[in-house]
């Protein structure tokens, strides 16, 4: 190895430092300096994060060469531009625009800013955008809007029109906070790249600890292990250990992650994942052992000579194949599909061949089938995680989690260290939009640091973690609706199959979303509906935000608009006819929580209209505009047997200490704790400084549960009401004022209490029938309507979104920046799903780029989105959840919308550019574009049939029965 001594002019200063320049990137140098502001996520050019100034010029570092630079250029990092004492105008301004959320892209985004101001400090919107789209800046949480206004705000500063003071959010004087657009906690680390998230704390661990790479063979979807041979690699410089599935054993784990099921009709009753493969490769991502040696580049040397013998077997990768009458098992203990809901309701729970009847009858029906993608998370930050033994001998993890203490139990007895010695600390992370829910990644560091007995940090490429990580379930589906003369809905009968890829684990529960979100919120009189699951040699099923219905919703809208156009009324009037009014019920049988509907169409109704008569006047034959509509939300909380648990202390110097585990991904679990903490403690005139969160730490935060099914700021907020009420009833003087810490210590008085609320305490709350999918199971919905304007491009077939606009109800805002920023990421990640996002190739869908992530200019600059705050009963402060209503089926808006402005309808997911002119050219021909037909199992009503000769027991209250040792409710 040559190496050379080299100097840089770094952020103003000539700094001498040691490469290789043969090997080292420019990011990898300045990050080895100590200068980890610049974040590496995709390392291979694609997304912008470790954006840096050379010698004037933007460039992404990542894939620049040592050697391709010049000694003495000049360079600019974000710790160059500006510091937490001496911001930057476009750090004060990401801070106050909201334009932070997971913080991982923001460095990268605030450097290519500061380039582009000190070229252009009077930059158009447009200007700006395009700047960002040449630059390939990804930001997969913000949706780009309030990035854009940030630049803005700044530029006005920059030119002197306006001071810092003036883009500052300024505290209300009358500690009236909830709902304003308060500053998050985390904000100043993210802008000035002071932030340590998970390569930066591994670069910065003691020198003893050991660097692992998993050994991820590639070779097949699904092949027999013959032999795993490490002779070579462990030969290789620096290995201290290669574990396989054998070492693991040996050290006293099983090697099985714990899985819980819960649906009375599963017919998994054995875990199916294992830490490291023993005997087969069920997929393309799994992995087969860990190497651990002294450096990263030594184990993943090593990794790389490490072979494995297989032989072929069978690849099953979709549903439609894996559920053929001759496709082999792909676990030998269940059948591929294995797990199934029914839906029946009206005439179908006397007889579900009666609602065929009602469709046959009626004066229009329609029938379709739809197929969404295995659509990937594409956060910018990948996969790191540190596993040492800390102080009190806990197996300590730090890594990107959405639930620490649901981890604990995911992991189970697989390492042999019981849960009770295993410690989760989430570390500052990027967005994860629900990868981090599995524990998968957890095992292997684990795995390394329990045999070797030494602190472990185990680090993805992005492509590696790409391949390891879950991805949203694809799903197919057949469906028949049926409306009367007067467009009123009489029947709806649909078939599900989702495709749960290599591992069942929370399979049975995602297929209760359609028998809760298909034609949500309609009132549909009659239904007979199926939903299945099915294991297939394609990566696995796991959270993804909305978590299920997307897949509902991909069928439902589309069918409102295909019924709508057969009965010739327009799409925002039919469903207008077909919402559910006050008394009227889900497909599930029960009245609907919340009754917006009315209300948020008659916000969007003149919005509607507008959109329709400009699509009309400005359509041409070349470029034809459309508009579409397609109704959302979600459920809120995990159900009736949900809980969390938070604690509040007074502390010296009128500080107040908040403990709890509001997993902050980028959706604002800071703000959102913090928000909730200053109401409940509002009548001691709490201000922002005088809360200090601690969080997500399993020795020392409560349980509050996870950060997911828009559950958090529901849950953890009434606990923190709870433990507030405890605290200021401690603290109350006879004469009605409050004691201070000293008084408290003082009068022996306990300074911190916890409060823990249940779902248990709201009446009315029941599961899902698993025979009938009758049930009522959680407290409260988000609602959300959506419309898409697009332009098809007749000539290419690229559809390009305009505008959208969502009308919503989440119930009170708690904090409108955080909120807005969820619904403008939501947003983004459905147009991506409509049109390119796709997971689907494993040979080609490698990075976020191949992917199919939306860049800045495919996503509209104009996305407007109307708060209907109608405050939730249930909820803390009148709040209820938020996050998933705006991902749940914005992307059918979009379809909607191609099939209005050019008559292609997209049957098929992703809309690609070349589908919709293949369609294009079908129309010209005088031809018609006809769904697809599934088989997806057996037919659809001897299924029912057959449920309802054989109906299961319902299971006892508790939502989950645990399988194996140390497994805990999943969802």
């Amino acid at each position: 190895m040559k190496l050379r001594k080299m100097w840089l002019n770094i952020n103003g200063v000539n700094r001498m430092f040691i490469c290789n320049p043969e090997k080292d990137s420019l990011a990898d140098v300045l990050r080895r300096m100590g200068l980890t502001g610049t974040k590496i996520g995709c390392g291979t050019g694609v997304c912008g994060s470790c954006s840096m100034i050379l010698d004037g010029e933007v460039i992404r570092s990542c894939v620049r060469k040592i050697k391709a630079v010049k000694e003495y250029s000049k360079v600019i990092t974000i710790e160059g531009i500006g510091t937490p004492t001496n911001l930057h105008p476009l750090q004060v301004a990401f801070m106050n625009c909201g334009a932070v959320q997971c913080g991982f892209c923001s460095p990268g985004f605030i450097v290519a800013a500061y380039a582009l101001l000190q070229k252009n400090n009077n930059p158009t919107r447009n200007e700006v955008r395009q700047w960002f789209q040449k630059h390939r800046n990804i930001c997969r949480c913000t949706g780009y809007k309030q990035i854009v206004d940030a630049v803005m705000a700044a530029a006005k500063v920059v030119r002197g029109e306006a001071s810092i003071e003036d883009i500052t959010y300024q505290l209300p004087k009358d500690n009236e906070y909830y709902g304003k657009p308060l500053v998050r906690p985390t904000a100043l680390a993210k802008v000035t790249g002071t932030a340590d998230y998970g390569d930066d704390q591994e670069l910065k661990m003691p020198a003893e600890s050991l660097h692992a790479v998993m050994v991820q063979p590639r070779v097949a979807h699904h092949a027999k292990i013959l032999k795993i041979d490490t002779e070579e690699a462990s030969k290789m410089p620096g290995v201290v250990k290669i574990v396989t599935h054998k070492e693991l054993k040996e050290a006293g784990g099983t090697n099985v992650m714990a899985e819980g099921q819960f649906h009375e009709r599963t017919t998994v009753m054995v875990p199916s994942r294992k830490v490291l493969c023993e005997d087969r490769i069920y997929r393309y991502g799994d992995a087969v052992a860990v190497v651990v040696a002294d450096t990263k580049d030594h184990a993943r040397d090593a990794a790389n000579k490490v072979k494995v013998e297989f032989e072929q077997l069978p690849e099953y990768l979709s549903y439609l194949e894996a559920v053929m009458p001759d496709a082999m098992r792909i676990h030998e203990d269940t059948p591929n599909i294995f797990c199934i809901q029914p839906t029946l309701k009206g005439v179908g729970l006397e007889d579900a061949n009666k609602v065929a009847e009602v469709i046959d009858e009626s004066v229009y029906s329609i029938e379709g089938s739809f197929h969404s993608t295995r659509e990937p998370h594409l956060s910018v930050e990948g996969d790191t995680i540190q596993a040492y033994f800390d102080e009190d001998d806990n197996l300590t993890f730090q890594c990107k989690s959405q639930g620490v203490y649901s981890s604990l139990g995911r992991i189970g007895d697989s390492l042999g260290v019981p849960k009770s010695k295993m410690r989760v600390i989430m570390n500052p992370t990027g967005g994860s939009f629900g990868w981090s829910t599995n524990a998968g990644d957890l095992v292997l560091a684990g795995a390394a640091a329990v045999v070797t007995k030494m602190p472990v940090a185990l680090s993805m490429t992005y492509e590696e973690h790409h391949h390891y990580s879950g991805k949203r379930c694809p799903s197919y589906s057949n469906a028949r609706l049926a409306c009367d003369a007067n467009g009123k809905i009489t029947a709806a009968e649909f078939d599900f199959g989702y495709d749960h890829g290599a591992y069942s684990w929370g399979g049975d529960d995602l297929i209760t979303k359609p028998a809760r979100f298909a034609f949500f919120p309609y009132n549909i009189p009659n239904v007979a509906g199926l939903s299945r699951i099915a294991n297939t040699n394609h990566n696995y099923g796991t959270a993804y935000r909305a978590y299920g219905s997307p897949q509902a919703y991909t069928m439902g809208e589309a069918m409102m608009d295909l019924l709508a156009e057969k009965a010739g009324i327009d799409p925002f009037e039919f469903r207008w006819r077909n919402i559910a009014r006050e008394g009227e019920t889900n497909i599930n049988s029960y009245p609907f929580r919340q009754y917006p509907m009315e209300k948020i169409m008659e916000i969007m109704k003149p919005l509607y209209d507008h959109a329709v008569a400009e699509a009309k006047a400005k359509t041409t034959p070349e470029k034809r505009r459309g508009v579409g509509l397609s109704w959302g939300g979600f459920n809120v909380t995990e159900g009736g047997t949900d809980k969390a648990t938070v604690a509040l202390e007074i502390a010296p110097n009128g500080m107040f200490y908040k403990y709890d585990t509001y997993q902050n991904l980028g959706q604002g679990g800071d703000v959102g704790s913090l928000m909730l903490t200053l109401e409940s403690l509002k009548p001691l005139g709490v201000k922002p400084d005088q809360i200090r969160l601690i969080q997500n730490d399993t020795k020392i935060t409560p349980d509050s549960g996870m950060s997911g099914a828009s559950r958090t700021h529901f849950m953890s907020g009434n606990a923190t009401k709870i433990a507030g009420e405890k605290l200021m009833d401690a603290m109350r003087k006879p004469d009605g004022s409050y004691r201070t810490y000293e008084e408290m210590i003082a009068e022996g008085i306990p300074t911190k209490y916890e409060g823990t609320f249940s779902n248990t305490s709201i009446p009315g709350l029941s599961r899902l029938d698993p025979n009938t999918g009758i049930g009522d199971p959680t407290p409260a919905y988000t609602y959300i309507l959506n419309m898409a304007e697009v332009e098809v491009d007749t000539a290419t077939g690229k559809t390009t979104v305009l505008r959208f606009t969502a009308v919503d109800d989440v119930g009170k805002i708690g904090n409108i920046d955080a909120v807005n920023g969820q619904a403008y990421g939501g947003i983004s990640h459905a147009i991506g799903f409509a049109l390119s996002e796709n997971y689907d190739d494993v040979k080609k869908h490698t990075n976020p780029l191949t992917s199919g992530v939306p860049y800045i200019m495919d996503i509209p600059d104009e996305i407007e989105v109307v708060h209907y705050e109608r405050p939730d009963e249930a909820g803390p402060f009148g709040s209820s959840g938020a996050s998933e209503a705006f991902q749940s089926s914005g992307h059918v808006a979009v379809l909607n919308a191609i099939h209005n402005a050019c008559g292609v309808r997209v049957y098929e997911m992703p809309a690609t550019a070349e589908k919709i002119k293949a369609g294009l050219e079908i129309l010209a021909k005088g031809g018609k574009i006809m769904p697809p037909k599934y088989f997806l199992g057996s037919d659809l009503y001897e299924e029912l049939e057959n449920i309802k000769a054989n109906p299961v027991k319902v299971g006892a209250e508790d939502y989950f029965v645990p399988l194996g040792t140390g497994a805990e409710k999943f969802f």
